[in-house]
This record gives structure tokens, C-alpha cells and sequence, in this order.
């Protein structure tokens, strides 16, 4: 059952990010109810939720290894928004048609995110962030649109 005037339901799929805490905290402070569940939470389980957004989170995996932690595929076609951060976009790209890349110049420490338009997941302008990655999407999947970059990374985050 959700608290009183929490009305607002976000599912946050932990790929290990340091920060997923963080990111719950926020939204729960902002009166946004929201459950953080492992990368391996079933269809069925998320459909059972029923969030109104999903947030996959970073984490230290890659998705070019052989045992990369994935979420279910179906998660695409839920109809719904989904935030992919990090390693979390970068498994939701390349699971959906989208490219990973590795970079040739890893960006790690305080960089300067542009979320150049309005958009309904993040605030709309520069701010300052931390960046710790040393792979990237380089090709958004079909139906997703980037909605921030850093100078080193074309797609620091995408939705659906």
C-alpha cells in the first residue's frame, strides 16, 4: 500500500551503482514513492508494481562481458518512461538495438552535464556531476531519445 499523498510509483532496477540510495532519497523526498529491486526482477513482478517510471541505475559491470547482469527484455514494451543512468543505460541500449562503445578517453571525476531541452526526468540546463564510466552509447536504440550529454559522452542519459 502506498503512504498517503505518495502517488507517484518509480521502480528502480539496481545494476550495483554506489548512488542507487541516493537516487531513492531523492525521489522519495520530492514525495515520489518509489522501491529499489535487483537488475533481475521478473516481468512479472514489475508489471505487478505497476510504476509509472523505471530507473535503471549504474553499476561497475560491462556490457560486453560474458555474464553481464541484464534486465528482461520485455521491460522495453511495458509502455511506460524509463531512465537509463550509466550502466544502466548502456544495458537497456544494447539490448534494444542501440550500440556501446568504448571510449577512448574514460571520464572519471566532476563533469558538466547539458540536459539541453525540457523533458519530464530531468532538469533542463548544466549542472555539475560525477562521471565514472569507460564505455558509452554511441547509437541510440530505435524509439529512445538522448536528453543529456557531458563533453565526452554524446548520450549520458536517453529515454522512452
Amino acid at each position: 500500500m502506498l503512504p498517503a499523498l505518495m502517488l507517484d510509483t518509480i521502480l528502480i532496477i539496481d545494476f550495483g551503482s554506489q548512488v542507487t540510495q541516493l537516487i531513492a532519497r531523492r525521489l522519495r523526498e520530492s514525495r515520489i514513492y518509489c522501491e529499489i529491486h535487483p537488475f533481475n526482477l521478473s516481468i512479472e513482478k514489475i508489471k505487478e508494481f505497476a510504476p509509472k517510471g523505471i530507473i535503471m541505475s549504474g553499476g561497475p559491470a560491462d556490457v560486453f562481458a560474458q555474464d553481464a547482469p541484464l534486465s528482461d527484455k520485455k521491460i522495453i514494451v511495458l509502455g511506460i518512461p524509463i531512465l537509463g543512468i550509466c550502466y544502466g543505460m548502456q544495458a537497456l541500449s544494447h539490448q534494444s538495438g542501440g550500440k556501446v562503445d568504448r571510449s577512448s578517453d574514460h571520464e572519471y571525476g566532476l563533469a558538466v552535464l547539458d540536459v539541453p531541452a525540457e523533458n519530464p526526468l530531468l532538469h533542463h540546463g548544466k549542472q555539475k556531476v560525477w562521471m565514472s564510466h569507460g564505455d558509452h552509447v554511441s547509437s541510440l536504440p530505435d524509439g529512445y531519445v538522448g536528453i543529456a550529454h557531458t563533453s565526452n559522452t554524446p548520450f549520458a542519459a536517453m529515454a522512452n
